[in-house]
């Protein structure tokens, strides 16, 4: 199946990206101003005494000369527009059914206001639902948030715990907080109703650039505005035969013109837009695209290319000078001869995920018959990485002297007195499976501390290693009283670094610390609750292997 991706990981439609803050949430390519028309006012000044040098040298073999084609290519033709929108409308009509997509429905001109702001709350959701994730995925996560919230003021009355329930397992629980935010601040500001244009939309709600602006607005009021998502991205960059560093400046400004061409002055850019989308995912994908079905490939100029009639050689040396591509780099020499579209867009090498280690404590507090057994969940904040999740209690992205020294009693003993109006006393018998505990009967203690070991998992930025020991509490009738609105530290403090009072910590950032705060509250879950809780998907392979040792 497919993915829809939303993401502004370009051209690559297959990346991902958690990390998304109210800036930066929205999965369209940024779009800066263009300086064009400058740079153009700036050359007639000097075009008298203005000289061109020859192109510059290619160190490596494995490219060809640069290109020598005008900018015109680059420009969807007024004189097509008409003709490529009726082939592309023609084919989304035939598959505008066939993926099921419950929020796919038909522009209904006959809409009143109400009924209008209501098909913009259910495309605002399916949106954000489908950055990053596949249709399938999606459509039974959809279905279960439109029973649950019907209306956008329904999703407002609702509150954090609730909608992360029923976000459980779709990821990028970021969303799901921006989502509950904008809804109440609609409600509450804004009459109960999302904006009907694209400027408010995008200015006024959480989370929502130009990207989602576009398709809530264009689909759900028939709003001439573009879309320029991964999928679109990539077609474009095929369609107009751009070869130019992805997420550069004029590169989007490019494609967010062409984007602009295929809607401006249409009686369904709704439409266009999504069966922009929908070629994209499933006729122009990343690799193996299906040129013989493209409902375009006929003005389609990388096709044009692989038939034979180049677009980046040829078309240059008729051209005036002021007019040629000075953007577009040169095509790789092995793919050029290959004569495939896929050569669009420019690669680029992708980012190397950072690494970081997290301390887990899987901290359990038992009867000693066994009868009660409890163990404590700390609610993340309500911004960044796994935004209002519980986890067990983790000291994130440690420091390699305190990944060293996770098992020294003296590390443990200052992290739980952070957590217990009376901390637990302890001593160590032991190595490995260390059994501690006190002479006195009824004390809280701490009676095993036994290393689980390591779960790894990957976001798309960071690569997490959850490095994981399994604490056990006995004493008294009842879990021991945790310290009011008691909060833990989520980073390495001065106090747990052992050596000659030097701050040894490592510079943790925002997504890792999980927003702005440091700390975050704790809770005691019965055994029984702990799954059903909203935990996200690293946490629950920490639970279970954590299980593994007494199932």
């Amino acid at each position: 199946m497919p993915k829809r991706r939303r993401s502004s990981a370009i051209p690559d439609s297959d990346s991902l990206s958690e990390s998304l803050s109210e800036q930066d949430s929205d999965p369209s390519v940024s779009d800066g101003v263009s300086t064009r028309r400058k740079a153009s006012k700036s050359a007639n000044k000097t075009r008298k005494t203005r000289t061109f040098p020859p192109p510059k040298a290619v160190e490596s073999a494995s490219f060809s000369t640069a290109p020598t084609h005008s900018i015109s290519t680059h420009v969807v033709a007024n004189s097509e527009v008409e003709q490529v929108r009726k082939s592309l409308l023609a084919w989304y009509d035939k598959v505008h059914d066939i993926r099921g997509m419950p929020w796919r429905k038909r522009y209904d001109p006959s809409l009143g206001r109400e009924d209008r702001a209501q098909r913009a709350y259910e495309v605002w959701i399916s949106e954000i639902m489908l950055q990053q994730t596949q249709v399938a995925t999606v459509i039974p996560y959809y279905n279960r948030w439109m029973t649950k919230f019907p209306s956008i003021a329904d999703l407002a009355a609702s509150d954090i715990e609730t909608v992360n329930g029923l976000w459980k397992g779709l990821g990028y629980y970021s969303r799901a907080a921006r989502l509950l935010k904008a809804a109440q601040k609609v409600v509450k500001e804004l009459d109960g109703r999302l904006p009907d244009n694209a400027k408010d939309m995008q200015a006024k709600i959480p989370g929502v650039g130009r990207y989602s602006a576009g398709a809530v607005c264009s689909i759900a009021y028939n709003e001439c505005v573009p879309v320029l998502d991964g999928n679109v991205h990539r077609l474009l960059s095929r369609f107009l035969a751009l070869h130019a560093p992805p997420k550069g400046k004029q590169t989007l400004d490019i494609l967010w013109a062409g984007a602009t061409a295929f809607v401006q002055n249409s009686s369904r850019p709704g439409d266009i837009n999504q069966a922009l989308i929908e070629l994209g995912s499933t006729v122009c994908k990343v690799r193996e695209p299906a040129c013989s079905d493209c409902a375009i490939s006929s003005w389609c100029q990388a096709y044009k290319r692989t038939q034979g009639a180049s677009s980046q050689e040829g078309t240059g040396h008729d051209a005036d000078i002021e007019e040629l591509c000075t953007l577009c780099e040169p095509l790789p020499a092995d793919e050029r001869e290959t004569g495939l579209v896929t050569i669009y867009p420019m690669k680029v090498e992708r980012k190397k995920a950072r690494e970081e280690l997290d301390i887990v404590n899987v901290v359990e507090w038992r009867r000693e018959e066994n009868s009660q057994r409890w163990f404590i969940l700390v609610r993340r904040p309500e911004g960044g990485l796994l935004a209002g999740l519980h986890e067990f209690p983790t000291v994130a992205a440690v420091s390699d002297s305190l990944a060293a020294s996770k098992d020294d009693p003296g590390i443990l003993d200052k992290w739980l007195s952070n957590l217990f109006i009376d901390p637990p006393s302890f001593f160590f018998k032991g190595s490995n499976s260390q059994e501690v505990g006190s002479e006195t009967t009824g004390t809280l203690r701490v009676a095993m501390i036994k290393p689980v070991g390591d779960v790894v998992h990957v976001f798309s930025h960071i690569k997490k290693t959850y490095r994981v020991q399994w604490v056990i509490l006995e004493g008294g009738d009842k879990p021991p009283e945790l310290q009011s609105g008691s909060r833990l530290p989520t980073v390495p403090t001065r106090e747990m670094i052992e050596g000659n009072g030097k701050d040894k910590r490592r510079k943790v950032s925002r997504t890792s610390r999980g927003g702005s705060a440091s700390t975050s509250a704790a809770q005691w879950v019965p055994l029984d609750e702990v799954e059903s809780t909203n935990i996200g998907t690293g946490v629950m392979k920490v639970w279970k292997l954590t299980k593994s040792l007494w199932e």
